[in-house]
């Protein structure tokens, strides 16, 4: 015990007398974890609203209004039997009305309705794929090709199949783009992080490799001489890590919380999977971390004497 506060001793001396290095790891370490702290729930809620409008792409059947309600039921067991559908679901005349007003405004809504004695927007099957990936083969499912070879309808009662198909194949598109060009980014950042706080490490030592030099020259073990500068990592990566958390927490209460109820996108944040505690834990432990082990594994070439 009496050697770990020696160690102790000998790194927080360190610390106040290699004032400048010990602050630029300091802040590297601060501005890496508030990088990082930023970054990693942007990605989770880019990635959560990317899957929300995945999930909302779907086909519609529409049916003819001579349609009896024994066919409407023989189609929606026909759908519901198709590969990849994971939901079937009957909009009826009514309900599609109600959507076309939501889709519209009041104000279009009310101007279209006065102009219409009736009901003009057929009854239809809302389905959904258990994947969007998978529209294209649920659509070829519900429109097989006929005797002619052009595609039919698996029903008679079946009037027409709309999905918005360009519009789903963009959105298809721009989500896969969206993933891989964040995982790079997020990797990346992730990798230059290490390489920041691994160089400021290695620069600090180095402005002490004599020390370090004289020590083993006077028969001092490499642990002997590792421990302070690792216990000098901790406090480092302890002190950079709970600034970066202050600044994150300011950031999240001030400005992120604030306009949750105005913007979904930043209001996603709140339903990821990693919750705001577990992420500053793993951001706070990460910079402890990398800071101990970068300082003992960067001390070894000043040990070869």
């Amino acid at each position: 015990m009496s050697r770990f506060f020696f160690f102790t001793q000998e790194a927080f001396r360190a610390l106040r007398r290699n004032g400048a290095p010990s602050m630029a790891a300091i802040v590297t370490t601060v501005t890496t974890v508030i990088l990082l702290g930023v970054l990693i729930p942007v990605f989770q809620t880019t990635q959560a609203k990317s899957e929300s409008v995945r999930e909302s792409l779907e086909i519609r059947a529409a049916i003819y209004d001579d349609a009896t309600q024994g066919e409407i039921a023989a189609l929606q067991t026909e759908l519901e039997a198709i590969p990849h559908v994971e939901s079937v679901a009957l909009i009826t005349k009514a309900e599609a009305l109600k959507e076309l007003e939501d889709d519209l405004g009041k104000s279009k809504s009310e101007d279209l309705l006065t102009q219409l004695h009736d009901n003009p927007l057929p009854a239809n099957f809302q389905i959904k794929a258990d994947d969007a990936a998978n529209l294209d083969a649920v659509r070829a499912a519900i429109m097989p090709p006929g005797p002619n070879g052009k595609p039919q309808p698996i029903s008679p009662i079946v009037q027409e199949i709309f999905d918005r198909q360009q519009e789903s194949q963009q959105i298809e598109q721009v989500t896969s783009a969206l993933k891989i060009v964040l995982t790079v980014i997020t990797a990346l950042l992730i990798l230059a992080s290490l390489m920041l706080v691994g160089n400021t490490i290695r620069l600090s030592i180095y402005t002490r490799r004599r020390e370090v030099e004289v020590m083993r020259l006077v028969g001092a073990t490499r642990w002997f001489i590792r421990w302070p500068f690792m216990i000098e990592g901790v406090v480092v990566g302890f002190a950079g890590g709970l600034l970066a958390i202050l600044i994150l927490w300011l950031g999240k209460i001030t400005i992120v919380d604030p306009l949750s109820s105005t913007f979904s996108f930043l209001a996603a944040q709140n339903n990821s999977t990693l919750s705001f505690p577990a992420l500053v834990a793993i951001l706070f432990g990460a910079a402890v971390l990398v800071s101990a082990v970068g300082s003992g594994i960067t001390l070894r070439r000043f040990l070869k004497v």
